[in-house]
């Protein structure tokens, strides 16, 4: 029987498409401190500038950090300057890598009250400086935590696409660390 994306299982607090299942069991074993964080994994017809986007369940921002339950939005066709990348076209290392930023932004989030997390998201909608600051941060989360190889993977697979624009590239560049930042950071870290 073929795996839908709209197929999921549950473990341990989390929902996960069967499709991506894989990928995500790999990204999740990096991060023990999230084994009991309620996490989603979820396709979305379209995503605003992004494959994937984490954010806390809206309706349980007031409980504790712990507590609170976390959304991965994942597009399953993303379209990146007029190219068309689907889900099942991109190699596993690189879907593990961005899980594993997403997953990232849920350890940042885990460290904010309430308050900080909504004043967080409001910056982020609105001062561009704040974006390159929380996606070098979940970058730094995912590499601290072992991921380097699987994040660089997914830079390279940006970064070398040569169909995407430089002007495109220069935005990757200029908000997340670039693939010398992570070998460098890999490095300090063993």
């Amino acid at each position: 029987m073929k795996e839908t994306t709209n197929s999921k299982e549950k473990i341990i607090n989390k929902e996960i498409p069967l499709a991506i299942r894989k990928e995500v069991i790999t990204a999740l074993s990096f991060y023990p401190e999230l084994k009991e964080v309620a996490i989603e994994f979820k396709f979305k017809e379209k995503l605003q500038k992004s494959f994937m986007q984490a954010q806390p369940d809206f309706s349980t921002l007031l409980k504790k950090p712990k507590k609170r339950k976390y959304i991965i939005f994942i597009s399953s066709n993303f379209n990146i300057e007029g190219e068309k990348f689907n889900i099942n076209n991109v190699p596993e290392d690189v879907i593990i890598g961005w899980i594993g930023h997403e997953l990232g932004h849920i350890m940042d989030y885990l460290n904010r009250s309430s308050w900080n997390l909504f004043v967080f998201g409001i910056k982020y909608i609105f001062i561009g400086k704040h974006i390159r600051e929380a996606e070098r941060t979940a970058d730094v989360f995912a590499v601290s935590h072992g991921m380097g190889d699987y994040i660089l993977s997914t830079k390279n697979f940006i970064l070398n696409h040569t169909s995407l624009s430089e002007a495109y590239k220069n935005r990757i560049k200029s908000l997340y660390l670039s693939p010398e930042d992570i070998l460098q950071l890999t490095q300090e870290l063993k």
